[in-house]
């Protein structure tokens, strides 16, 4: 029997910083070892599920239609149910032989190619294919994605007969659209994100991208073999197709995510609540004390003069002049998170409360200090220390219940569509943003949300990105990390946030918090929306 105590993988493995501490999502940097899943159910020596076998999931359909956005999501969401996932996207191995789009022979993404073209096709091709097998066969992994366009019904039927001699299910996901508006937005997206055009002019990378597309399109055939597993998603999610002839329990848990799933980009804002009158105490649910008023007026007042600056800002670059997207907000269903959203709610925003996003429950431990913590349960004390993610006081959660708790609230994340905006707890915010930025499980209770910040999760097609807005004129006192955490155990907020960089620091050039695809309401247009509950 190789069932491992998860407690005890994660006291004995090495402490990883990933990526996502700083300000990019660690999708594509997956450590050999030590490797912890937020919401994994349990832990093998080999890595693999027992009731699951090994999977290829190859994506289908033309350029521009978000198969690498369904591939680094579906990883991202997989890993986080710990599944030992990885995407393998052929353009990588293509820039890896010849570099970027300049590089490239102007023939390679025809089907009537030359034959030199065909040859480098080829050998880009099995590198790609022999690192998979690789992965599958000697790294214990399970599922691996590859993102490639796939386009004829012959070679796809060989390629699951290839993954079928090495003992490998093949699952095909073809993602498919004839919505003109979905394609242009993805275009624009790409041409921003992909490594492809770093350097390139907008005008020419677009230019570059829609030959690409052209080139493939009379040569595609859309997905329609009865003897293969497949999924279809037509236009970003508005209907989905299964043909199902040996799904197992992965196959399904998939097909359930991408019911959830949409391409469509928008923004994740993350806020702290504000200050209480009774901050030290987890049962009592009270209102927000003078300061916390100030505080959450200030937030609102940040956050609509960000989103416009950002608005103003696409079109001083040539953009579109076209309103902002519509902003959702979300609190728990305590009393200090919803008065903290009281201001956005009176300029005509949306706000719905989800009562799975409580707080963390400290347990015995509510309202003690370190000192009285420490001398009472200096055992627990111990385990916690070993193992902050997993541990949990006497009557209390941890990290990784919280995660399970939260997996409702994932999936409905991925289906919003608004720009949305999440006003909560400090471990609830470290939870959600360590699934959106694929941190693992270890660094998930080191990361801080100051209040004097929110936090903004931009996404892109390769991976997200996040950057961090000052709210001027916070109390130095209202900063560090709420009282009602577990003292000693929970590492405190401070000046260290998730992310390395000020909104206003340049950062590398794999996505752009103006992505250029605005549609909104303005805010306080008249509408009269009305507090959700959710329950």
């Amino acid at each position: 029997m190789d069932t491992l105590l998860t407690a005890d993988v994660a006291a004995n493995s090495p402490r990883y910083r990933r990526k996502s501490s700083t300000f990019v999502d660690a999708i594509h940097d997956m450590p050999e070892t030590g490797e912890l899943a937020p919401a994994q159910l349990y832990s093998t020596e080999s890595g693999r599920l027992f009731h699951s076998g090994r999977i290829a999931i190859a994506t289908v359909g033309l350029p521009a239609r978000g198969k690498t956005h369904v591939s680094v999501a579906l990883a991202r969401y997989l890993r986080w149910l710990g599944v030992k996932t990885r995407v393998f996207h052929l353009g990588d191995y293509r820039r890896e032989h010849v570099g970027d789009g300049k590089d490239v022979p102007d023939d390679y993404f025809f089907v009537n190619a030359a034959a030199s073209t065909v040859l480098l096709r080829q050998k880009i091709l099995k590198k790609c294919r022999d690192d998979i097998y690789h992965f599958l066969n000697h790294e214990n992994g399970q599922i691996a994605i590859y993102d490639a366009v796939n386009p004829l019904a012959a070679g796809r039927r060989s390629l699951a007969r290839e993954f079928g001699k090495h003992d490998v299910e093949t699952l095909f996901i073809e993602s498919a659209c004839d919505d003109e508006k979905i394609i242009e937005e993805n275009v624009r997206r790409v041409k921003i994100s992909s490594p492809d055009y770093v350097g390139w002019s907008a005008d020419d990378a677009v230019k570059h991208y829609l030959a690409r597309m052209s080139a493939k399109i009379p040569h595609f055939e859309t997905m329609e073999e009865t003897d293969l597993n497949y999924i279809k998603m037509i236009n970003a999610g508005e209907r989905i197709s299964v043909n199902n002839c040996s799904f197992g329990y992965l196959s399904h848990r998939i097909v359930f995510y991408l019911l959830n799933l949409h391409i469509k980009s928008r923004h994740t804002y993350f806020a702290r609540a504000g200050t209480s009158k009774e901050e030290d105490s987890f049962k009592t649910d009270t209102s927000l004390s003078e300061e916390g008023r100030e505080y959450a007026k200030k937030m609102g007042e940040t956050l609509i003069h960000h989103r416009e600056k950002e608005r103003q800002a696409m079109v001083d670059r040539g953009g579109p002049n076209i309103l902002l997207k519509m902003l959702t907000v979300w609190t728990s269903t305590r009393r200090r998170t919803v008065e903290t959203s009281q201001y956005l709610y009176e300029n005509g925003y949306r706000v719905r409360q989800r009562s799975q996003m409580s707080q963390l429950n400290p347990g015995v431990c509510e309202k003690k200090s370190e000192r009285r913590i420490r001398l009472e349960y200096p055992e627990e004390v111990a385990k916690h220390e070993a193992d902050p993610y997993h541990h949990r006081y006497p009557r209390a959660e941890s990290y990784h219940d919280l995660a399970v708790r939260l997996e409702p609230i994932i999936l409905e994340l991925e289906r919003e569509q608004n720009d949305l905006l999440i006003i909560a707890h400090e471990s609830v915010l470290r939870v959600l943003y360590g699934y959106l930025m694929a941190c693992n499980a270890t660094d998930i209770p080191s990361l801080s949300f100051p209040r004097n910040e929110i936090i903004e999760i931009i996404p892109a097609s390769y991976n997200n990105e996040a950057t961090r807005i000052t709210i001027p004129g916070i109390q130095d006192k209202l900063i560090p990390s709420s009282p009602e955490d577990i003292k000693i155990p929970v590492p405190p907020s401070g000046a260290v946030t998730p992310m390395g960089l000020d909104s206003s620091t340049p950062k590398r050039n794999t996505g752009s918090p103006l992505n250029g695809v605005a549609t909104p309401l303005e805010p306080g247009d008249g509408q009269q929306l009305l507090i959700e509950r959710a329950l």
